[in-house]
């Protein structure tokens, strides 16, 4: 065997490797974006109009969320905001549209009192994303029904969806918030 077929299988076997080791990287980063982001990885992908795009968005979601500050809540916070939200729930029962109202409205200090930017709720769901993938569809449906019930046009059941919707994430945002609660993303 002459040298320069040795140089060419040797270059050959080298590219093959290459694109192997590249494939492997992006396959375990879209399986790490994937099981990070949950269904809100799939809600990128639609919206973004294809993986590389979406991948690409949820990263610069990331690289924002590791610029926040976000905070752990001491033990008294954490219960003030449990009682507040006993309360929301017990209003429920005679004031169901005013209830819902005040439950996003905690919801929303909670995430301030937890360091998130509440500049606009689609921000909101970008920041949340990060950390809080598995519930985000909570806050989506539970955010479009308080939006419906400023207009009155929502039944009381969708009034009580709403709450279990907010409930899911204020538990999240709540338990997310301790040093022994919540995973992090990367852990």
């Amino acid at each position: 065997m002459s040298t320069g077929s040795l140089i060419a299988i040797i270059v050959a076997c080298a590219v093959v490797l290459v694109i192997v080791l590249v494939a492997v990287w992006m396959f375990s980063r879209r399986r790490r974006l994937r099981r990070d982001f949950g269904p809100e990885y799939d809600r990128a992908v639609e919206e973004q109009g294809g993986r590389i795009a979406a991948e690409k968005e949820l990263r610069g979601r990331e690289k924002r969320h590791d610029d926040l500050e976000l905070r752990e809540l001491p033990t008294e916070v954490r219960r003030r905001y449990a009682d507040e939200w006993s309360g929301v729930q017990q209003r429920f029962v005679d004031h169901p549209e005013s209830a819902v109202a005040q439950a996003d409205t905690l919801v929303i200090r909670l995430m301030t009192e937890r360091g998130y930017p509440t500049d606009g709720y689609r921000q909101q769901l970008q920041d949340l994303s990060v950390e809080h993938g598995s519930t985000l569809e909570h806050y989506r449906r539970a955010h479009e029904v308080n939006e419906r019930n400023g207009d009155g046009r929502v039944t009381t059941e969708e009034l009580r969806g709403a709450m279990v919707h907010y409930r899911a994430l204020f538990d999240d945002l709540l338990d997310s918030g301790t040093a022994g609660g919540g995973a992090r993303r990367g852990e």
